[in-house]
């Protein structure tokens, strides 16, 4: 009888490790050690390089969808690529490149029927900081690399192409989705990144007549800077009153509803002409329901269309915007008010939050 000597177990190589910025529990952040994420055969990892701050990250922590504890917060970053999936064709490592905030999965039914930015279920391509750790983090893994990520081109430097993986898709996408006619009138209500955005993205679109709701002296003067030929302080007059007034009494061709809010998203029915759109692009994240304003909405028989969306990734749509950028049509990083290095995330993260300083954007500088 051949007799063995018992195997001595073999050393483990030690797992690679990262510093991530995370939702600890309700109204709770803070930093913790986390594996390197590793690339599946269709994926890749990113390693950061710069990071944008959204209120939507507050929105999460404040409990909006639901627990995430444990969960890496972010989800608008740019960086270079650290690994590569066996089956990844279009990029090498060392590219540096920005990924969309929505990263679908392309071969979902949601997405083979138009809608790729809610494949597998509502809001289902929101994946960063929802059903998977997020950006803000040293490294990031990106799910279908070839179809979620783009290739920053030289000369667009970084703190420029972050813009691309969300504020910018989501407002250009508001101004689409309002459908707003060569010469035509729309109102943006609300002028944080995302409406100044909207605003930008309206005058690309050949709006004749820009109308801004925004209360803030900054954000006013940033408004009128991207496109808008009128700002109104809705602390000062009435917004609904005025933009019927500037436009005979017919309203607005498309009325964006920016802000999330329930007034906001009232007035955006009331401005809107029979046959417009109301295009929300706002995160109501509060509140049980959101509500409609029966007489001005012809009794819910006036042809006025509410249009809603998630912001759209791919990576066809971040090329779209780095193009923008190219060709200097737009520049986003007005919005930046704030940077900070990843180390001092929890404060950078509190200036957010809390809306201190006259912040629009923070951006986070990774080493």
């Amino acid at each position: 009888m051949i007799q063995t000597q018992p195997t001595k177990p073999r050393p483990q190589a030690p797992v690679a490790t990262m510093k991530a910025f995370v939702m600890l529990g309700l109204e709770r952040t803070g930093f913790a050690e986390k594996p390197i994420p590793v690339a599946g055969p269709n994926d890749a990892i990113v390693k950061t390089t710069r990071a944008l701050i959204c209120t939507s990250d507050s929105h999460t922590v404040r409990g909006a969808i639901g627990p995430r504890e444990g969960l890496t917060l972010g989800h608008e970053a740019v960086g270079i690529v650290h690994a590569l999936g066996s089956e990844v064709r279009r990029f090498n490592v060392g590219d540096r490149v920005v990924v969309g905030a929505i990263t679908p999965d392309w071969g979902s039914e949601e997405a083979q029927n138009g809608y790729p930015s809610q494949s597998g279920g509502a809001l289902g391509g929101w994946k960063y900081a929802n059903i998977k750790d997020g950006v803000f983090a040293q490294y990031f893994h990106v799910n279908e690399a070839d179809a979620n990520m783009a290739r920053i081109p030289e000369g667009i430097a970084d703190e420029q192409a972050v813009y691309c993986s969300d504020m910018m898709s989501t407002g250009f996408m508001a101004a689409e989705h309002g459908d707003i006619p060569i010469g035509g009138t729309v109102a943006i209500f609300a002028q944080g990144p995302v409406g100044l955005m909207a605003t930008a993205g309206a005058r690309l679109r050949g709006a004749g007549l820009i109308v801004a709701v925004e209360t803030d002296p900054r954000r006013a003067q940033l408004a009128r800077e991207y496109g808008a030929n009128l700002v109104i302080d809705f602390r000062k007059e009435d917004p609904v009153a005025r933009i019927l007034a500037e436009t005979g009494g017919a309203g607005v061709d498309a009325a964006i509803e920016a802000l999330g809010a329930d007034t906001s998203f009232e007035q955006c029915v009331a401005v809107t002409k029979p046959g417009g759109t109301i295009s929300n692009v706002g995160y109501h994240g509060s509140g049980e329901f959101v509500s409609i304003p029966r007489v001005a909405w012809g009794v819910g028989m006036a042809d006025k269309t509410i249009r809603t969306g998630l912001c759209p990734g791919g990576r066809l749509r971040m090329e779209h915007l780095l193009r923008v950028l190219e060709q200097g049509l737009v520049d986003p990083t007005k919005l930046t008010t704030h940077t900070f290095d990843f180390d001092e995330m929890p404060r950078a993260f509190e200036v957010m939050d809390k809306k201190l300083d006259g912040v629009l954007k923070p951006l986070i500088r990774f080493a």
